[in-house]
């Protein structure tokens, strides 16, 4: 059911996508470039299927999103999982109980120098 749903979802985008790059925009758009779909069911008819098959696929794309947020579990419907975050937020180690590091270091010797004498 899950896959089913995620499925849907993102054919449905996909669809919508297609459809809205196909319209005819204020400039053009890609529509203009396809003058033999004008040509079987003319302008205006191509513009209202494009207009209604947009507001159906976005109003079934809200549907189903709802629906997936019904059916698809949650994470709290896992057994015992957590995000990695919260386990390593749990097991940060006190900084009052870790050791400290000497505040010097020892002097290295310079290259130029000679470690015989």
């Amino acid at each position: 059911m899950n896959a089913l749903i995620t499925i849907l979802i993102v054919a449905v985008c996909v669809f919508l996508t297609l459809i809205v790059l196909v319209q005819n925009s204020k400039g053009g758009g890609l529509a203009a470039n396809f003058s033999a779909s004008n040509q079987i069911m003319g302008v205006r008819k191509t513009a209202d299927f494009l207009e209604k098959a947009t507001w159906t696929l976005a109003g079934s794309l809200v549907f189903l999103c709802i629906t997936a947020a019904f059916v698809l579990p949650s994470r709290s419907d896992f057994d015992g999982s957590r995000s990695i975050l919260d386990s390593q937020i749990e097991n940060v180690a006190d900084p009052m109980t870790m050791p400290t590091f000497p505040s010097t270091f020892p002097v290295m010797p310079s290259p130029d120098e000679d470690p015989t004498e």
